[in-house]
């Protein structure tokens, strides 16, 4: 896909994701979690994370961004972590555990990657990705790689 269509589609979601109907927001969080590394998605989706109306939209905009596993969906979070009110922050760190609570390596590779945010995105992050990675550390992951001991049963 083009950046021009890339941008195109990047502009529909974020009409979208002014729309007053919940299910609306949430659907177009969803999606621009898919546009996070176009620069034109990030103030959107900062407003979806941070969704003032209604935290069902806050939960499925992290979780599709945490899904990406990648460091645009981490900065995205992390950014809404530095602003997140009791309630959203809740939220978000419920979608944290939902993404990286089944596999140790996929926890681990986002405390991996959580790591660099700070030196690669300056210290206005550091309080989102302290408070990510405290999340990432609290998690106990169900399944673990068959050559690493299950720290449960030790």
């Amino acid at each position: 896909m083009s950046n021009e269509a890339r941008g195109d589609v990047v502009a529909v979601l974020t009409r979208l994701a002014q729309s007053t109907d919940y299910r609306d927001r949430a659907d177009a969080g969803r999606a621009l979690a898919s546009f996070a590394d176009v620069p034109a998605a990030h103030e959107p989706l900062q407003r979806l994370l941070l969704d003032p109306n209604d935290t069902f939209v806050t939960r499925a905009t992290a979780e599709a961004l945490l899904r990406r596993q990648d460091t645009a969906g981490l900065v995205a979070v992390a950014s809404a972590l530095t602003k997140a009110d009791f309630n959203q922050m809740a939220w978000i760190h419920t979608a944290v555990r939902d993404v990286f609570g089944v596999f140790a390596s996929e926890r681990d590779t986002a405390l991996g990657n959580s790591k660099a945010l700070t030196r690669d995105y300056g210290m206005a992050l550091q309080c989102g990705v302290d408070q990510l990675r405290e999340m990432l550390i609290d998690i106990n992951p169900v399944l673990y790689p068959a050559d690493e001991p299950d720290p449960r049963r030790q």
